[in-house]
């Protein structure tokens, strides 16, 4: 369901969620989603991912719904397993994930998306959280994830009375970052994943875990503690001098990336 391929010297991974015809999500793909995230977090080379669907209509349409046809509780269970599981592994992804939607995210397909930390739809995406349709709730993270990014009444909007939302809409309201036209989120995406690459790994990554912070609720004394300590942590390493030197006299950096420096 995952294919996998990797551009800009691997630097860029491209992950690409393919189950026709509408990409759907069993608990198997799932497993494997978050298999291939664990095995990217073990590569220094990889700084940014970009997902996204296969073909023009659908990004993911969410849980494959013949999994639950039989009301199976214990399915069920592994199901709400793997969808955290997966989601909770790509939110925490190491690298700056980068969701194309190329046309529907429904459900988990949504999930997905919002387990990305930048989002980008193509005009005709449409988005929705519509478990309660069909007896079921969200359960990769979308109760959770989905306030904190548009806010306790618009999440209540999808969830609670099923409502989709255009790519307009969803940008207005905070879901996605940015709307392109039909066909053009996968190339807007590599380009935001290869500015990734142009940046400090060791300083982008403990940016992305102090901006996740503000999420998980730690009292903000701490956190601007934390900020002021990772700042001064920079200096241990490499990036931070060759940072700033490549600046002064006008030139690209040229980062060093290896398994030490990655995994401070």
């Amino acid at each position: 369901m995952i294919e996998l391929a990797y551009r800009s010297d691997g630097a860029v991974a491209l992950l690409t969620l393919k189950r026709p015809p509408a990409n759907a999500f069993t608990p198997e793909g799932l497993l494997q989603l978050q298999r291939t995230v664990e095995q990217l977090d073990a590569e220094p080379r990889v700084r940014a991912i970009v997902i996204t669907g296969d073909g023009p209509k659908f990004f993911s349409a969410g849980a494959d719904l013949n999994t639950f046809a039989d009301g199976n509780r214990d399915v069920a269970r592994i199901a709400a397993v793997r969808f955290g599981a997966a989601f909770e592994t790509l939110q925490n992804a190491r690298a700056v994930v980068i969701a194309a939607i190329n046309g529907y995210a429904m459900g988990g397909g949504l999930e997905c998306a919002l387990a990305s930390d930048i989002r980008i739809a193509e005009q005709h995406a449409v988005m929705a959280l519509p478990e309660t349709v069909v007896g079921l709730l969200p359960c990769g993270c979308g109760t959770q994830t989905l306030p904190w990014l548009v806010g306790e009444g618009w999440a209540k909007r999808m969830i609670l009375t099923g409502e989709r939302v255009d790519a307009d809409t969803a940008r207005r309201i905070g879901l996605v970052e940015e709307v392109v036209e039909r066909g053009a989120a996968f190339d807007a995406a590599l380009a935001m994943a290869e500015r990734v690459t142009t940046l400090s790994p060791q300083a982008v990554g403990f940016s992305k875990t102090l901006i996740h912070q503000a999420r998980d609720g730690v009292p903000r004394r701490a956190a601007l503690a934390l900020e002021r300590e990772r700042f001064v942590d920079l200096f241990d390493g490499s990036d931070q001098r060759e940072g700033v030197n490549a600046f002064l006299e006008k030139r690209a950096p040229r980062w060093q990336v290896n398994d030490e420096e990655s995994a401070r």
